[in-house]
């Protein structure tokens, strides 16, 4: 018996579970790496060599099973991002520590993926409540270092909005556009721009 849940990655309980929890990871390495839109169902089934009932023992759809791929990305990145700034204490290296594990989460995610997400309503409010979060963490992050005396003073409210200006950017896609860089280049660069802005 399997639980779907409506906001994840699926639950699964019972017989196969292990089989069919690898089955997902092997459907979240797939399309992070060749994006969505053009496959069907029966694309997915053969790739993973599994059959569409199998899929459908997922999620109730394609559209479902995209939604809980990108819901499980996010989720896994945050951890791991939270994880590498859990690691540091000095509030620099947290901010960087933040950004560039940020950068190397979307690293492994091809173009295609995030044009997809941009052009799928669902995808893409998941994507944009991450950023959103993301934007806040990175507030906070700011406003530690300017209360411990690593920062310049700056005015954190209007910091934080650029800084969430750009990462919205980033994530519908228009910073792509502009400067052919992906995502995670351009977290890269943003990191880079804000520490050498913010350090003393």
């Amino acid at each position: 018996m399997m639980e779907t849940s409506g906001t994840g990655a699926p639950k699964l309980t019972g017989r196969g579970a292990a089989r069919r929890w690898e089955l997902f990871e092997e459907l979240v390495t797939l399309l992070i790496g060749e994006g969505f839109a053009r496959f069907t169902l029966d694309d997915l089934a053969a790739r993973l060599r599994c059959s569409k009932r199998t899929l459908y023992g997922l999620a109730g759809s394609k559209e479902q099973l995209v939604r809980a791929v990108v819901v499980h990305f996010f989720r896994r990145a945050t951890g791991h991002v939270e994880a590498a700034l859990a690691a540091e204490s000095d509030p620099v290296d947290r901010l960087a520590a933040y950004l560039r594990a940020v950068a190397a989460e979307l690293a492994p995610v091809s173009p295609q993926f995030f044009d997809d997400v941009a052009a799928f309503g669902p995808a893409a409010e998941v994507y944009e409540r991450n950023t959103r979060a993301a934007a806040a963490r990175v507030q906070q992050l700011i406003a530690e270092g300017v209360a411990a005396g690593a920062f310049r003073d700056v005015q954190v409210a209007f910091a934080a909005e650029v800084i969430t200006s750009v990462m919205v950017r980033i994530q519908q896609r228009q910073v792509a556009a502009a400067t052919g860089l992906a995502d995670a280049e351009a977290y890269g660069h943003l990191a880079e721009l804000l520490l050498h802005g913010l350090v003393r």
